[in-house]
């Protein structure tokens, strides 16, 4: 069985206020004190985030728990110097990020600008183990036509320097200003996969290996695919039906190739299409159905997902959380919606953020 692990980023905010707040540094401190030798939590590129990774997990239980508890882990060490985690993937009041003290982060800041500086965005990775690279490149041939669902499922940025920002995933669309961002073409061979990643390295243009930010890409340190177009999300047990539907992807995708079926292909430019229109509407509006790219209610096209990827879920023992996390989501809401509806209910951000803090650990 596909073994499956998840990256989380996590947003630093004053427990009283809900402001962000840039003390990345002093969370790792003591996290590293207190849990030494377990390489959790890890620094990323603004101090007013951390990161955790989870171990590789074949059991979608164990994984949700290892969410839950990393989180757990991450509240405890912030609390203990003053602020506290949310699992928002922009922050809803205004903030000035604060870009790490680091030779690489400085490096992006001189290269990028404002774009770099303006990047406090906290998203969730996904892992998935693949066999070898061959398998890996025709599993990241096959999913990109439904890697915008997992987007609209996971959405969780609707507010952005304090306002509204008309999305649901505004966080995806921050992504998208690095170069080399989003949706890719078919590569058809782990040759020709390589042979790009080392081109755009070679263009200068990015730092190295590490900042191939496609939607979807074979891992650096791991025998994985990694697939990156998901907002953090609000609750645990949101990451874990995006981490088992996640599998449930690769593991189809995988089949269909050892089947001989070629891969589907959309071209880029509906593929980004499809991504902005789920960012856009989340759950509460149409996405583009990945199989025709034409719109259709949400509800139809989260159907259509659990019903393409139906048998590998089932063969997993997955099937059944799958559909029934679906359905929590399209009845209850994503955290976007969430968001949104506390803001109505209390009219004021900061009790948004604070509000937050509580769903994080719940």
């Amino acid at each position: 069985m596909r073994t499956v692990g998840v990256e989380e980023e996590l947003l630093l905010v004053d427990p009283e206020t809900g402001e962000p707040r840039a003390m990345s540094a002093a969370v790792l401190a003591r996290a590293e004190r207190e849990d030494a030798g377990q390489d959790v939590f890890e620094k990323e590129l603004h101090e007013q985030m951390v990161e955790f990774a989870t171990h590789p997990q074949s059991s979608m239980d164990s994984l949700h728990a290892e969410i839950a508890r990393c989180r757990k882990e991450a509240a405890g060490h912030a609390e203990e110097i003053g602020c506290t985690v949310a699992a928002l993937a922009t922050s809803p009041l205004p903030v000035s990020p604060a870009v790490g003290m680091n030779e690489r982060y400085r490096w992006m800041e001189q290269q990028y600008g404002i774009a770099t500086r303006e990047q406090l965005v906290m998203g969730c990775h996904v892992h998935v183990s693949v066999e070898s690279d061959e398998e890996g490149v025709a599993v990241l041939d096959r999913l990109r036509p439904w890697l915008s669902v997992l987007t609209a499922l996971s959405a969780n940025s609707p507010f952005w320097q304090g306002k509204d920002s008309g999305y649901a995933s505004y966080r995806s669309r921050v992504w998208q200003r690095w170069p080399s961002a989003g949706p890719t073409e078919p590569f058809g061979s782990p040759e020709r996969y390589h042979r790009r990643v080392a081109e755009m390295v070679a263009t200068g243009t990015i730092l190295d290996e590490g900042m191939i930010y496609f939607d979807a890409r074979l891992s650096e340190r791991y025998p994985t695919v990694e697939i990156r177009v998901s907002d953090v999300a609000l609750h645990a047990e949101t990451a874990g039906l995006v981490a088992t539907l996640t599998r449930g992807l690769v593991e189809t995708a995988a089949r269909e190739w050892r089947e001989g079926r070629e891969p589907v292909d959309p071209g880029v430019s509906l593929l980004r299409l499809s991504a902005w229109q789920a960012a856009r509407s989340g759950l509460t509006g149409e996405l583009l159905h990945p199989e025709t790219m034409r719109r259709m209610p949400a509800e139809a096209v989260v159907r259509a997902l659990l019903d393409h990827t139906a048998d590998a879920l089932s063969d997993h023992g997955d099937l059944d959380r799958a559909r029934e996390g679906c359905e929590r989501l399209l009845r209850d809401g994503n955290g976007a919606m969430i968001q949104r509806a506390l803001l109505e209910r209390t009219d004021s951000l900061r009790d948004v953020v604070t509000e937050c803090v509580r769903h994080t650990q719940a």
